[in-house]
């Protein structure tokens, strides 16, 4: 089965070239030429196996699509952009994105994010068929980890994670007792080198964990800071 990519661009040569390349390896490619027809397209029952999102785009921008998406889907999002600030990763990452790439990008790059994205997404629906009695663990007194369904529950109502926000939730319990570096964390989850811009993209996720984790995110008691050298849940 091949895997399908949703594309969203407002550049009509950016669309055509992305499903050119993606088409010759393998990929079933559907385009969007707006924020909103990518949004009706992520909303309409296929098995999306990543959604690549243009965060400027006309009628709706990229970062409003995915928080949209956000609401009921945890598939993969990798974001294009031409903006490269700090600030504008941080909002890419707060929406629930996955990934980030700055055009002009390489396409040996771009392959190597939706590979590294799709991999990740097919591995936990192997994980899915594993028995559920195997894999829950009470993280809280009131919060309860399925790593079958790679899934939480606060209070008996289920929380809808990012598969980022999951990988560094699952990486904390793995270390549980133990401070989690953030070079440790980043390089285990991202798969890529540390650089000291990624503190604030491990900033922004941990802050998104706190906010569907804990009951007072400026007291929190799951996840917790240890001053100058990382994080740590007990």
């Amino acid at each position: 089965m091949h895997n399908k990519i949703l594309i969203a661009d407002d550049d009509q040569d950016i669309r055509e070239v992305l499903t050119v390349l993606l088409s010759s390896e393998g990929y079933e490619v559907t385009a969007a030429e707006t924020g909103r027809i990518a949004l009706e397209k992520a909303k309409d029952g296929t098995p999306w196996d990543v959604i690549v999102l243009d965060i400027m785009m006309p009628d709706m921008n990229g970062i409003d699509v995915c928080r949209r998406i956000r609401e009921t889907s945890a598939v993969p999002v990798l974001f294009l952009t031409a903006k490269s600030q700090d600030r504008d990763k941080v909002e890419a990452y707060t929406t629930g994105g996955d990934d980030f790439l700055v055009k002009p990008f390489s396409q040996t790059e771009l392959l190597m994010k939706l590979k590294s994205l799709i991999r990740r997404h097919n591995e936990y629906d192997r994980v899915i068929r594993q028995d559920k009695n195997e894999n829950s663990e009470i993280l809280a007194e009131n919060v309860i980890v399925d790593t079958r369904l790679r899934s939480v529950k606060k209070n008996g109502k289920w929380i809808n994670l990012t598969d980022k926000e999951f990988d560094i939730l699952r990486y904390f319990m793995e270390h549980r007792g133990s401070v989690v570096k953030n070079k440790d964390l980043y390089e285990s989850v991202w798969g890529e080198p540390y650089l000291a811009s990624a503190g604030n993209t491990i900033m922004v996720h941990v802050l998104n964990l706190r906010k569907k984790l804990e009951d007072d995110v400026s007291k929190p008691e799951i996840i917790k800071t240890v001053w100058g050298k990382g994080y740590r849940i007990e």
